[in-house]
């Protein structure tokens, strides 16, 4: 997942980002209104992790209130001091998703970022399955046909991409930006070794999960939707 995280305190914007990254998520950090507005327009996010008060005074409920203007249904957690009931209800009133006071657990907040992630796709609790196929997003664990299946963070992280989008189909582009970031020097045939890796790992002598990924020529890679996941 890349989540963009508009947070001014550099200490605490490094300890977040720091934190989901080592999750296996990408980020992109905003320290201004401006930034964030840029970020936005020019980059997909799966979450957008939102202070109310800047440094160039702006207060996050208005960014998040542009983005719902315009149409951007992002999930967004706003992350501020100002923890009284009455700040929290304007928050969500104008389109936020969940709201964190300062200070917080990182457990807490990682929880809180998969829990608004899920919801746009239907998701109940921490699991998601696709027949036999099973993925634990509170534990980072894989599971087929009961059995895990370990996968590098790179796998997982891809693997994990493409089920929460089950049914669309993601372009190398866009596997690059959510797992790797564009300003990781990759070889242009890592995305196709490691989808390679994935099906390996997820072959089963009873199963075709190997073909769980289909190779959309031309366009991308996909897992079809299956109605019964969760």
């Amino acid at each position: 997942m890349k989540i963009l995280v508009v947070e001014d305190e550099m200490k605490l914007a490094r300890a977040i980002m720091t934190g989901l990254e080592l999750e296996g998520w990408v980020t992109e950090n905003a320290t201004n209104s401006d930034d964030a507005h840029l970020f936005l327009k020019d980059n997909d996010f799966d979450a957008v992790i939102l202070d109310r008060m800047l440094d160039d005074g702006t207060d996050g409920i208005d960014i998040c209130r542009a983005m719902r203007a315009k149409g951007n249904t992002t999930p967004v957690l706003m992350l501020t001091a100002r923890n009284e009931t009455r700040d929290r209800i304007d928050g969500l009133d104008i389109g936020a998703d969940d709201y964190l006071g300062k200070p917080f657990e990182f457990d807490e907040l990682s929880a809180r970022i998969r829990a608004i992630v899920r919801r746009p796709t239907q998701t109940i609790g921490p699991i998601v399955t696709h027949g036999m196929l099973t993925i634990d997003m509170s534990r980072k664990e894989v599971s087929n046909f009961g059995k895990v299946v370990s996968l590098s963070k790179k796998e997982y992280s891809l693997l994990e991409y493409l089920l929460i989008n089950q049914g669309m189909t993601i372009s190398k582009d866009q596997i690059i930006e959510r797992v790797w970031d564009f300003d990781s020097n990759i070889l242009p045939n890592t995305v196709e070794a490691t989808i390679k890796n994935i099906r390996k790992k997820l072959k089963s002598d009873v199963t075709k999960s190997e073909n769980l990924i289909e190779t959309v020529r031309g366009f991308g890679y996909r897992i079809a939707a299956q109605e019964s996941a969760l």
